[in-house]
């Protein structure tokens, strides 16, 4: 099918839902099943044939470690409500209690469906040259090997641990991985219950000489117990793992949020846990022991017939095996900065430039705070840090302006989940440099992407703006795709420099000219822009829109939709992750097409294109970027950015490169169905469907085509109508 054919073809029929449920919870998915059902997503491409088979390996690892997060993070706050007594119901109708059978259930379902898969892809290994062995299928010659390995690369680091009156049950910190051991002294019999904490400072899997046999570490472990534990054998054992609560709580009237910030990560690590993990078949002896002094139910204890630690399967992507993996692929420098020498201020100025990652490099980002660094005409720069790498050299550039004497701020936001003690370390960096670093709100999180270079250019200030979707973080930018936006058009300029005094002084902005910002303007904008929409259906004008998304679950906007919908609106959404909008229902949503991309890079630009009477092909249609999921957090708790484009290369290649090819694509697309399920169609013997992230790899961005391809923008922009 075509982009073309895509776009054109009518919408399924729709299905059947009672009129009384249109203005009732059932209007509306369960937020927490429909992560479940992205996981279940990210699981299926560990089965999909058409994906190498060490990248299966990763969406294997990748499913595990999600589930990790969701339940430290999302179940855990769902368990404190049960335990608070709280029985608010979601926006879907399920109290607390009621969401935590469903999510257990459905989440054991998927960690069995886990244990399958990895059965099938270690014989797939095994026939591919990769082994993972047990104990008694290691070599005499290796035996020696991994003797050497235990003594001078494990041992130094390990810390066995008895469990009597004078040893106390020892932390297990989140995720920890541990051995519990029933030993027996062979001289008089005498019993010991102790545990073996697995250093999460060592590979989990021991390379055995030859780099294609691998051992458990703690298979390792139980092959030299006698070093550990002189005189005693091992009468029973088994592992398990936990997670804790990693919510963190920060006062709201803190005086120095820096240290308060610490002082909660200290607490996270210690938080309640929240699921054990244990081999099936552990001795009862010890596994009541564990339970009973980690304080765990038996609903709280998960026990696998298998491999506990799927996260750690990541280590087995071999770097010398890309032949079991996806075919390399290096990002395009822009032709227009190419046209330029590398002068990105030079190629800004030009005209308006929105780079597609990681298709084109996010190198080009680096690049333009490196230069806005050396330059002596820069006088200023600004710029939020939500996530970045640990030796980012997003840092290293503000650091080298700061120290070069130009005015440099940065807004580091101490809240960005799992980041926040880099993002500490990375504001003393700034600040030992000599930046002026700001944090933003205690109570909002400043979620949005903005970097200004202020510079003199002859009698003039020019403001060089850059917005972005995603992380000013080089390592995810190789996987994730985002959107880049670099102007010099003073009015956004001038709103960035709003946003950037708004986040330091707190003083709302007035008079934005092209951007809206959450949470003041953002979702009210939204909401006036798909009324819009709804009129011109009404007035039987051209009405369309397109959103692409990670998330949707904010119920206003969500019925704000529906509202369009019945309008006679066109509405086809792309969403990734959670959905909780019931698309293709008869008199409510039969306008609304949903789909979810999941495929080898992972979606995460944001995007929403108003056909505003005039339909999506016309440059009258309006076209915005974000930093914003359409959830309750990103609209009213924190500082995020809706942009409008209005220069039309850039326009067209939102609309006739980036949205068509999302919405045509049949390769790694799911339907959402009205039920809830997501289901897509893979016929076998078609290698033939279309693949966006191909598509995007093969086809520059149009508005980064330098003046030697210029001449081809009309014609690919048209072919993508």
């Amino acid at each position: 099918m075509t982009q073309a054919d895509f776009l054109k073809a009518p919408f399924p029929e729709p299905a059947t839902l009672p009129e009384a449920d249109f203005a009732g919870a059932r209007r509306f998915f369960n937020r927490e099943l429909s992560w479940l059902a992205f996981n279940w997503r990210v699981l299926d491409e560990a089965r999909n044939p058409r994906v190498p088979l060490l990248e299966r390996l990763r969406f294997l690892s990748i499913s595990a470690t999600n589930l990790d997060e969701f339940y430290t993070v999302r179940v855990a706050g769902l368990r404190e409500l049960v335990r608070a007594g709280n029985s608010m119901h979601s926006d879907d109708g399920l109290s607390p209690a009621q969401q935590l059978a469903l999510i257990d259930a459905d989440a054991r379902r998927l960690m069995e469906v886990q244990q399958g898969v990895w059965k099938v892809l270690r014989r797939e290994m095994e026939a591919n040259g990769i082994t993972l062995l047990t104990r008694p299928k290691v070599t005499r010659k290796e035996e020696g090997f991994l003797a050497d390995y235990f003594l001078n690369k494990v041992f130094p680091v390990l810390l066995p641990l008895a469990i009597d009156p004078a040893h106390p049950f020892p932390f297990i910190p989140n995720t920890g991985f541990c051995l519990a051991l029933e030993l027996e002294r062979a001289n008089d019999k005498r019993r010991l219950q102790a545990l073996l904490p697995i250093p999460q400072q060592i590979n989990r899997f021991v390379a055995l000489p030859g780099g294609t046999r691998f051992l458990p570490l703690e298979d390792l472990l139980l092959m030299h117990l006698s070093s550990l534990f002189p005189g005693y054998r091992d009468t029973g054992h088994c592992s398990f793992r936990v997670l804790r609560d990693s919510d963190i709580e920060v006062e709201d009237e803190a005086e120095d949020l820096v240290r308060e910030f610490e002082t909660a990560l200290k607490r996270r690590r210690r938080g309640q846990v929240i699921r054990m993990k244990i081999t099936a078949g552990a001795p009862a002896a010890i596994r009541a022991l564990i339970m009973d002094e980690l304080g765990v139910t038996p609903d709280e204890v998960v026990e696998v017939k298998g491999m506990v630690g799927m996260a750690d399967l990541k280590e087995l992507v071999l770097d010398n095996r890309r032949d079991l993996q996806w075919p390399a692929f290096t990002s395009r420098i822009p032709e227009r900065v190419q046209d330029h020498d590398g002068d990105m201020f030079a190629a800004i100025r030009q005209k308006d430039m929105l780079l597609h990652h990681p298709y084109e490099t996010f190198d080009m980002v680096i690049r333009f705070l490196n230069q806005a660094a050396s330059d002596p005409n820069v006088l200023a720069i600004k710029q939020t840090l939500y996530r970045t790498s640990q030796d980012s050299p997003i840092v290293a550039a503000l650091c080298d302006a700061a120290e070069s004497g130009k005015s440099v701020t940065a807004l580091v936001e101490l809240k960005a989940r799992f980041d926040e003690a880099a993002n500490i370390r990375q504001s003393r960096r700034l600040e030992r440099a000599g930046a002026h670093v700001v944090y933003g709100f205690v109570n909002y999180k400043t979620h949005a992407k903005i970097s200004t270079v202020v510079r003199r250019e002859g009698e003039n200030l020019v403001t060089y703006t850059h917005y972005g979707t995603g992380n000013y973080h080089p390592i995810t930018a190789r996987i994730y795709t985002d959107l880049s936006f670099f102007t010099c058009d003073p009015a956004l300029g001038r709103d960035a420099t709003k946003v950037f005094n708004y986040l330091s002084g707190y003083v709302q902005p007035e008079g934005l000219e092209n951007i809206a910002i959450s949470p003041i303007t953002l979702k009210p904008r939204l909401l006036e822009l798909i009324a819009a929409e709804a009129a011109h259906a009404r007035d039987g004008r051209p009405a369309e829109i397109w959103v692409k998304l990670n998330s949707l679950i904010e119920p206003d906007v969500i019925d704000a939709l529906y509202a369009a919908s019945q309008a006679g609106v066109r509405i086809e959404l792309v969403v990734r992750g959670i959905c909780g909008l019931r698309p293709g229902i008869r008199g409510l949503s039969d306008n609304i097409r949903v789909k979810s991309i999941v495929g080898r890079f992972l979606e995460h630009s944001r995007i929403v294109c108003f056909g505003n009477g005039h339909g999506l092909s016309s440059k009258k249609a309006r076209v915005f970027i974000s930093s914003a999921d359409w959830m309750g957090r990103n609209l009213s708790r924190r500082v995020e950015t809706l942009v409008e484009i209005r220069n039309d290369t850039v326009k067209a290649q939102i609309v006739g490169q980036i949205m068509a090819a999302n919405l045509a694509d049949e390769a790694q697309s799911w339907c959402l169905t009205p039920s809830g399920r997501y289901l897509r169609d893979l016929p076998e013997g078609r290698d033939d469907l279309f693949n966006c992230h191909r598509f995007f790899m093969e086809n520059p961005s149009l508005s980064g085509r330098g003046s030697a391809g210029a001449k081809d923008v009309p014609k690919l922009a048209h072919s993508m109508d």
